[in-house]
């Protein structure tokens, strides 16, 4: 079609190519790319400044399990390498954003990123899948798992999990929404760029990645609470324990990734149903970016959720802190006090007090 054939009407052609309208039609359909960017270059700075630490600590925690058998600290380890191979992407995430969502470092840099988030996130989902499941075989079928809950089962649940979805997000390198290059503006995986093939990826994210998980973690999760509720051998408080963890478990997947599933639902939606597409990408490009760093909240999250869930790591935590305190007590020089010897606790004594949980 020449130039002078294109339609008069030109509000309804996509960006920055719609068949109907032909290759020449660009739009400039723009984004409120600076309404957000100072929260999220501070959220994302706060997850990486959080989140690194505590899941280095939780590699060495949890590392301790799996080199004692312990099925759940696969699950655990597994989960804390996954989610620090993401924060050391966060950075890049928190520059592009910073720079008005201008990406400097190339179409492979922005693949290779746009692939690891991605992966982690549905690495993770599965994970705590796999923690959750392995709770309530462990509860509801506390004899007859003794044969199934082994270490080798776990280390190949997390392989198939691993290889899996690094296998399906491999069609990232493909997309032309991570060419990140002066023809697209230096935009790297932005959500106004929908395609067919990003609208058939949103679906299979939003069932597979997301509602599927969800109804297994809220399944197993409410079938440990009432297994435990209707035990007579646990405490009041032991039963309180559980309920608190279960309804953690659940209400942080929901908070962060039932937004974020919802928005990429009214996507996907909207590329069969929508004629104004720019209209519409800019009212949800806001609340888009919102949910997507809300997202990584869960990087961050995901330690506290092993602290919760597993007494093993608990108990290598008290151990640390009383090695700790030992250490420090023994680095400093013996002091008189002659007001007698029951003055104060001796290291030995805050030991016992933090493992007896006086």
């Amino acid at each position: 079609m020449a130039t002078d054939e294109l339609p008069v009407n030109l509000t309804n052609c996509s960006v920055p190519y719609d068949a109907a309208c032909g290759p020449l039609v660009v739009l400039n359909c723009s984004m409120p790319y600076d309404t957000h960017r100072v929260p999220l270059v501070v959220l994302y700075t706060l997850v990486f400044t959080v989140g690194v630490p505590a899941n280095l600590v939780t590699v060495w925690l949890t590392m301790v399990q799996v080199r004692r058998k312990n099925v759940l600290g696969i699950y655990l380890f597994s989960l804390s390498v996954c989610d620090l191979t993401y924060l050391c992407t966060l950075p890049l995430w928190g520059l592009y954003i910073y720079r008005s969502h201008s990406w400097a470092w190339g179409s492979a840099v922005c693949k290779l990123t746009g692939y690891i988030f991605f992966n982690n996130m549905y690495i993770s989902i599965f994970l705590l899948c796999c923690v959750s499941v392995d709770r309530y075989v462990a509860v509801v079928y506390s004899l007859e798992s003794r044969g199934i809950r082994q270490t080798k089962h776990a280390w190949v649940i997390t392989a198939a999990i691993v290889l899996v979805v690094a296998l399906v997000h491999v069609q990232v390198f493909n997309m032309d929404e991570g060419s990140a290059d002066s023809d697209t503006l230096q935009r790297c995986f932005e959500p106004g760029q929908n395609t067919a093939m990003v609208t058939g990826f949103n679906y299979a994210r939003f069932l597979i990645g997301f509602l599927i998980p969800f109804c297994i973690l809220v399944f197993t999760n409410r079938t440990i609470l009432s297994s435990v509720q209707a035990s007579e051998t646990l405490r009041p408080a032991q039963k309180d324990k559980v309920r608190r963890l279960a309804l953690a478990v659940v209400a942080m997947f929901l908070v962060c990734f039932a937004p974020y599933h919802a928005i990429l639902l009214t996507r996907a939606v909207s590329f069969h149903t929508i004629t104004d597409k720019c209209d519409f990408d800019r009212s949800m490009y806001t609340p888009y970016s919102v949910f997507l760093g809300l997202s990584t909240v869960n990087s961050a999250m995901n330690p506290i959720l092993y602290v919760l869930s597993s007494d093993n790591v608990r108990k290598e935590v008290r151990r640390a802190v009383s090695s700790i305190r030992s250490w420090g007590s023994s680095q400093r020089p013996p002091v008189t006090d002659s007001s007698g010897p029951h003055k104060g606790l001796s290291a030995a004594s805050e030991a016992h007090a933090c493992n007896t949980g006086q």
